[in-house]
C-alpha cells in the first residue's frame, strides 16, 4: 500500500500541522505503510534550503520538495512544479491524503485524484470551525462555492481529529463519511533537573511558579488574554514568571511585547522565541503549568505535548480536545475571558498538590489516547478499507447517516 501525503508546506514557521504530518508519516512507515510526502519549499517569507525535484530524507521521512511560486501567495502557496509532479506521479500511489483546505496543493491533488479515480482523504485541520471560517470570510465563501465543497464531498473520507471537528464538518454540509482519529505526540526526552536548569537559564527565582505558553505567537492563540489575566493576578499579589515560547509575525510580536510592558509585566516575562528539541523539552519539564486560551484549535498538539510532560493545562473550549481534558481531570477548561482565566491560573498557583494530580492524569491520558503507534495502525486500517471499498471498522467510522450523527452526539 503506497500513500502520498500532500501538504502546501512543512515549514516550522507554520506551527503544529507541519510537524504532525512528519510524525504521522514516520509512524505509518513504522506500520509498514509506504507513505511519503510531497510539498513545496515554502518557508513563510523565505525558502527552505532543501534539494528540489527529488526524493530526500527529511526529518527521518521521505519527502519530495517542489519549488513554490515566488513571491508566496500567503497560505495558498501556488506551485506549477507541484502540479506537474502530481500529474506525472498520479499512478504511483494507491491513496492520497491531503492536509489543509483553501490551499493550492490540496485542491490540485484532489482534482487530479478525482480525474484518475484515485481515492483521497482530506484532513481539514480545524479550518471549518466557526471562528476559522469567519477569517477572510468572503474569500472562503467564494472558494467554497467554486472548489472546496465539491472537493470535500467527493473525497473517500474526511479525517477529523476530535468529535468537535467532526461536528464542524457536518455543520458545513459535508456528506462524505469521516473517520475520527486523534493526533499523537512523542514522549519528551528526559531533562534532568529541568526546574532548576530552567530557572537558571531565565534568571527566575526558585520561589516562583513558571507559567508556560508554547505555541505560535498569533492573535488566534490569545497570548494577550493570558497577559491580561496575569496582570489581574499580579494586582492580587500573586507571584509568578511567564515564558512565552513561539515565533510569530514581527508586527504582532512587537505589539505583544508592548502590551507586556504597558501592563508592567516585563520583569516577570520571558520571550523564548521558537524552540524545538531539547530546548522545548526543558521548557515543558521545567515549567509548572501550561496555558493556551486559544480561539480555535482542531486538536491542540502543544496541549498534548504539555500533558505528555506531566504539566497541568489550562485551556478554553475552543481547544477541541477540551472535553477529553475535563473528563480525564488533566487540566482546567474555562471560558476565554480575563476573570475565568485568572481564576483557573490562581487555583493552580495556589495548590501545588492539585497541579501534580492534574499532571499525572494528563500523562495517563496521553499514554492511552495519543500514542502515534496506535493511531497510525488505526489509520492504516482505514486506508485499507478505503482502497478495498469496505466499511470502516466500527470504532473509526462515522457517516452522514443518522446512526453516525447519533454516535457523534449531534
Amino acid at each position: 500500500m503506497k500513500v502520498l501525503h500532500v501538504i502546501p508546506s512543512v515549514s516550522p514557521a507554520l506551527g503544529g500541522p507541519t510537524q504532525v504530518v512528519l510524525n504521522l508519516v514516520k509512524a505509518l512507515r513504522d506500520c509498514e505503510v509506504e507513505a511519503e510526502i510531497v510539498t513545496t519549499n515554502d518557508n513563510g517569507k523565505t525558502l527552505l534550503d532543501v534539494p528540489l525535484n527529488q526524493r530526500i530524507e527529511y526529518e527521518q521521512v521521505p519527502v519530495w520538495f517542489l519549488p513554490r511560486f515566488s513571491p508566496p501567495l500567503k497560505e495558498f502557496i501556488f506551485s506549477t512544479a507541484l502540479t506537474q509532479w502530481l500529474w506525472q506521479h498520479r499512478g504511483d500511489y494507491d491513496l492520497i491524503h491531503t492536509h489543509y483546505l483553501f490551499s493550492y496543493a490540496s485542491t490540485c491533488a484532489g482534482a487530479i485524484a478525482r480525474w484518475q479515480n484515485i481515492p483521497y482523504v482530506v484532513r481539514t485541520i480545524g479550518q471549518l470551525t466557526p471562528w476559522a471560517l469567519a477569517q477572510s470570510q468572503l474569500k472562503k465563501q467564494i472558494y467554497t462555492f467554486l472548489v472546496e465543497r465539491h472537493n470535500l464531498n467527493q473525497a473517500a473520507a474526511i479525517h477529523c481529529t476530535s468529535i468537535g471537528e467532526a461536528v464542524d464538518v457536518r455543520n458545513f454540509g459535508v456528506k462524505t463519511r469521516s473517520l475520527t482519529l486523534p493526533l499523537g505526540v512523542n514522549p519528551p526526552g528526559l531533562q534532568k533537573q529541568a526546574k532548576s536548569r530552567l530557572r537558571k537559564l531565565y534568571n527566575i527565582p526558585d520561589r516562583l511558579s513558571v507559567v508556560l505558553f508554547l505555541s505560535r505567537l498569533h492573535y488566534k492563540k490569545r497570548p494577550d488574554l493570558l497577559m491580561q489575566a496575569l496582570k489581574s493576578l499580579a494586582e492580587q499579589s500573586y507571584e509568578f514568571h511567564v515564558i512565552l515560547a513561539g515565533a510569530g509575525e514581527a508586527e504582532y510580536v512587537s505589539e505583544l511585547k508592548n502590551l507586556v510592558k504597558s501592563l508592567g509585566l516585563d520583569a516577570c516575562t520571558s520571550f523564548a522565541g521558537f524552540v524545538t528539541g531539547e530546548d522545548k523539552d526543558l521548557l515543558l519539564q521545567g515549567s509548572d503549568l501550561f496555558v493556551l486560551p486559544s480561539f480555535s484549535e482542531n486538536f491542540g498538539v502543544a496541549v498534548a505535548e504539555a500533558m505528555a510532560a506531566g504539566l497541568p493545562v489550562v485551556v478554553t473550549p475552543g481547544v477541541q480536545i477540551a472535553p477529553e481534558i475535563a473528563q480525564a481531570e488533566a487540566g482546567l477548561v474555562v471560558e476565554g475571558d480575563v476573570e475565568a482565566l485568572a481564576g483557573a491560573i490562581a487555583q493552580l498557583l495556589h495548590q501545588p498538590h492539585y497541579r501534580q494530580q492534574l499532571g499525572e492524569n494528563g500523562l495517563q491520558l496521553v499514554k492511552e489516547r495519543y500514542a502515534w503507534k496506535a493511531i497510525a495502525s488505526d489509520l492504516a486500517s482505514a486506508y485499507r478499507a478505503i482502497i478495498q471499498k469496505e466499511p470502516f471498522p466500527q470504532y473509526l467510522g462515522t457517516s452522514a447517516s443518522s446512526e453516525g450523527s447519533e454516535k457523534l452526539g449531534y
